[in-house]
């Protein structure tokens, strides 16, 4: 009897352990916030109501982090940083690197194996998806001269980076097969990738060159993440090279490859990553809107069945996740748009369920806090 008490002391004792680690656990898991504030010349909202509403939200999940950009008016952050840092919250300023600089610099476009540029795509004021060459330094210069004149003394915390990558099957087959400039061919060429060899290709196979299996397109998928990581490694150090965090935007690593993103390399270089794992949107980054992009652009190419988007392929893709090399914060849409974003409370909690049953650091509230509705966030409360 006595041996029998002490083993239910005991299993109570090691619940109450697992009780509390799992406390433990809830209460470390911290959420980043988005605001897009507008394109760079259209602001979207006024100071006055950005902090009220992440004043709000604060009382309701715990904010470690908001990600804000990219209006070029620096009034509005300095009021935002001061409210921010009163609450012992980072700013991190959002800015986008191969994508929408040319509206302010002239920028080196970035063209296809055939010197074409690949078409663009405007999703709203200020996202038209232009893409420019990610391995010309003159864009480099450009996108770090935009952050000092700006928004150097604005009192961000970090830097997230946004559009480090390639423009995507949005373009069709034009827009993977990028960029096939003269300076990209010679960078190609160094690691025995020759694109005149990948372009003949392509003419000859169509599209049985982008299969699963292609030894010449993985080789070049491959490369095409070699030019764009270490561009985007440059452009770390020099943020860290002034005591700043650096956050990157990525796709899903379904679709990473195809438009130059490798996780391996890229979160090697970042103090945290945000997957973009949008199952629910219908637009550029978007899981199913790019993978079904991918199948149209080439129906003839093998290897890529029909896909469900659900729970499972979510803890997949966390699983993938999971070996980068940085803190790790999955970006869960929870704005509403009738158009193309039709999220819902229960969605937002079996996501941001599965990211932390995956042990992340932490989710990403995207891509605008302001476009969420109430119930999105409330049903994080506990």
């Amino acid at each position: 009897m006595k041996r029998f008490s002490l083993l239910i002391v005991a299993l109570l004792t090691l619940l109450s352990i697992l009780s509390c680690c799992q406390d433990k656990k809830t209460e470390d898991f911290k959420y980043i916030v988005q605001v897009f504030t507008g394109g760079w010349n259209n602001k979207n909202y006024e100071t006055a109501d950005i902090i009220a509403r992440i004043d709000t939200l604060s009382d309701i999940i715990p904010i470690e982090k908001v990600i804000i950009g990219w209006n070029l008016d620096a009034a509005p952050y300095k009021e935002i940083g001061e409210f921010l840092h009163s609450k012992g919250i980072q700013m991190i300023l959002w800015l986008p690197v191969f994508s929408e600089i040319g509206e302010i610099s002239d920028c080196d476009l970035s063209v296809d194996l055939w010197g074409n540029a690949p078409s663009s795509f405007a999703l709203q004021e200020g996202e038209n998806f232009t893409f420019f060459c990610p391995s010309s330094e003159k864009n480099i210069s450009n996108f770090t001269g935009i952050y000092e004149h700006y928004f150097s003394d604005c009192g961000f915390d970090g830097v997230f980076i946004d559009k480090i990558r390639s423009q995507s099957f949005l373009a069709g087959t034009s827009g993977i097969l990028s960029c096939g400039c003269e300076h990209c061919d010679s960078l190609f060429a160094l690691n025995g990738v020759d694109l005149d060899e990948v372009k003949q290709a392509v003419e000859s196979q169509g599209d049985a060159f982008f299969s699963k299996g292609n030894e010449l397109f993985e080789r070049f998928l491959e490369e095409k993440g070699e030019v764009i990581s270490a561009s985007v490694g440059s452009i770390c150090d020099w943020f860290h090279s002034r005591g700043m965090i650096v956050g990157m935007d990525l796709y899903a690593p379904l679709m990473a490859e195809y438009v130059g993103q490798d996780y391996e390399k890229l979160s090697k270089k970042a103090d945290f990553i945000k997957p973009m794992l949008y199952r629910m949107t219908e637009a550029p980054a978007g899981i199913g809107f790019e993978y079904e992009l991918m199948r149209t652009s080439v129906p003839g190419a093998e290897g890529y069945p029909e896909i469900e988007t659900d729970l499972e392929f979510l803890k997949g893709q966390l699983d993938i996740i999971s070996s980068a090399s940085c803190d790790k914060y999955p970006g869960i849409e929870v704005n509403y748009r009738e158009e193309f974003a039709r999220t819902n409370p229960e969605y937002i909690k079996e996501s941001i369920q599965a990211v932390k049953n995956a042990g992340f650091s932490g989710a990403v509230l995207s891509w605008d806090i302001m476009l969420a509705p109430d119930s999105h966030i409330e049903c994080l409360k506990n």
